[in-house]
């Protein structure tokens, strides 16, 4: 049993995970737990510290969401995150309200007490803000150790029993120092060791695949990309032959996806893959539909409804089904510990599967976000090509086309897609951008070529960086590659006349359009 760890307990931030991820970078495993886990569920689990995250809610409010008080009484270090640190103030009768001014995005906080929180940091830092509430009245026993022009309570101590709050968001990358703190919270505070690694994660998932799994066969839906890719090299070494992997080709793949995929696998990996032709189902099915959410969820139906057929061919009893959820994709289609989070959208992998599911789930990866997968696949020995592939949405282009999924739109899109790639390969960007892909916009606007009139579809041009896909900004792609790129999908695409470049971040905006 893992003994060195920090539990958070989640209150429902969209950055809770971000939470976890910072702190196993740091070297030392972290677990998110639902916010009112019971004290004697997390004794038994002996952690070494606890974090309360950031949520939604506001502490002011009857019902609000709020710890088990024992946990105080346990003598862990503790550290308040936005909620957690208000409802510190609040459970220890100091006194929460709602601000006048909210603070939202950048701000700087003033540090009046050097105390080990804050170690090795200036005395002006810039933190991210995401607060509508404000500690107006320190609890007792507590002391302030950093303001802000807006928050008198900016960060809270109770150096006697290592209690500790803060009113910013240090695991997010806009708070300059945020892993700084977080840092000597862990290790200097909470004494936790650093000996977490990608090698123990292996260790530990192959064990616990191989006691569930026993000598079932998994049916294993791999897509080419880098998430399925590694869950499924992660599965063949726990159980070997027992995973049978089934590649579908849905159409609202890349350019040439299907045979570049069977090919990696058979010749590089020594893994056997059934390729099933299912483009007219998918385009059927998706037929006329307009609405993402409802592309997503029919085809997350369709996938299981392959799934299902491919299963009864196959000899003996397939009773597990593996995907490759992230816990981006889980964070936005719901709380996955029970917190209170808010529904972004839903995942085809972690929203759209019918209720009456006929396999028993194995996800593999559902705790590991994409740079930590493509940890894995280092270890794993996979090539760089695949391990640092862009993502690409599960529903894949359907989700990339505004309103209905054409044949027409997705040639177009292919292709268009195609130019961009490459393009933004010759330029030396492919690894040093989060996500480039194309979009296909309902839309067709008048154009003039060859000296006559034209009436053609529009593609949306999206670059973005970012660490995590939780956060990421606009790529600022130089402008003769701009120009090299619209030149090309307008003169190479049929059908296309205009080319646009989205300039939108994350937040407000999503990385995908749907």
């Amino acid at each position: 049993m893992q003994k060195n760890w920090v539990a958070i307990l989640d209150f429902g931030s969209q950055y809770t995970h971000l939470i976890a991820r910072r702190i196993r970078e740091l070297g030392v495993y972290s677990e998110i737990l639902p916010c009112n886990v019971k004290i004697d569920d997390l004794i038994k689990r002996s952690p070494r510290a606890i974090i309360l995250s950031g949520g939604p809610d506001s502490v002011t409010k009857k019902g609000s969401p709020v710890c088990d008080k024992a946990i105080f009484d346990t003598g862990l270090p503790v550290f308040g995150v936005c909620y957690g640190a208000q409802l510190l103030a609040k459970i220890f009768k100091g006194e929460v309200k709602k601000s006048k001014k909210r603070e939202y995005g950048k701000a700087f906080i003033n540090i009046k007490v050097k105390d080990r929180l804050f170690a090795g940091l200036k005395k002006k830092e810039l933190v991210w803000m995401s607060h509508g509430d404000k500690i107006i009245k320190l609890p007792k026993g507590f002391k302030t150790i950093a303001k802000t022009n807006n928050s008198p309570f900016a960060a809270i101590a109770d150096t006697k029993r290592n209690i500790y709050g803060v009113q910013f968001h240090p695991e997010v990358v806009h708070t300059l120092k945020g892993k700084v703190i977080l840092k000597n919270f862990v290790i200097d505070i909470a004494r936790c060791r650093a000996n977490w690694r990608m090698r123990s994660f292996i260790e530990d998932s192959i064990k616990e695949l191989r006691k569930k799994i026993g000598r079932e066969k998994v049916l294993c839906a791999i897509s080419g990309g880098v998430d399925s890719s590694v869950m499924a090299v992660l599965l063949h070494k726990a159980i070997g032959n027992n995973l049978v992997c089934v590649f579908i080709d849905n159409g609202l793949l890349r350019k040439d996806e299907a045979r570049l995929v069977k090919e990696r696998f058979t010749k590089h990996y020594h893994i056997n893959v059934n390729l099933i032709n299912a483009q007219k189902l998918f385009l059927d099915g998706l037929k006329n539909i307009k609405d993402p959410e409802k592309k997503r969820k029919t085809i997350g139906a369709l996938f299981i409804k392959v799934f299902e057929k491919e299963a009864k061919k196959l000899q003996g009893n397939v009773k597990f089904l593996a995907q490759g959820t992230l816990y981006p994709d889980v964070i936005e289609s719901r709380s996955p510990v029970g917190g209170p989070s808010a529904t972004i959208k839903t995942h085809h992998n972690v929203g759209g599967l019918p209720k009456d599911l006929k396999f028993k789930l194995i996800e593999p990866l559902k705790d590991l976000f994409k740079d930590e997968v493509r940890l894995l696949g280092k270890e794993l020995r996979l090539s760089d090509e695949l391990v640092y592939r862009q993502p690409f949405p599960g529903p894949g282009l359907a989700v990339r086309i505004l309103g209905p999924v054409t044949k027409q739109a997705l040639d177009v899109l292919k292709e268009a897609d195609w130019v961009l790639i490459d393009e933004i390969k010759k330029a030396g960007l492919y690894r040093k951008l989060w996500q480039s892909f194309c979009v296909f916009l309902p839309v067709k606007t008048v154009g003039v070529m060859g000296d006559e009139r034209t009436y053609d579809n529009v593609i949306a041009v999206r670059a973005v960086t970012s660490e995590d896909a939780m956060t990421a900004n606009w790529a600022h792609l130089p402008y003769e590659l701009l120009e090299n790129i619209s030149n090309r999908i307008i003169n190479e695409v049929k059908g296309v006349n205009r080319v646009v470049y989205d300039i939108s971040s994350k937040p407000p905006s999503t990385i995908e359009w749907e």
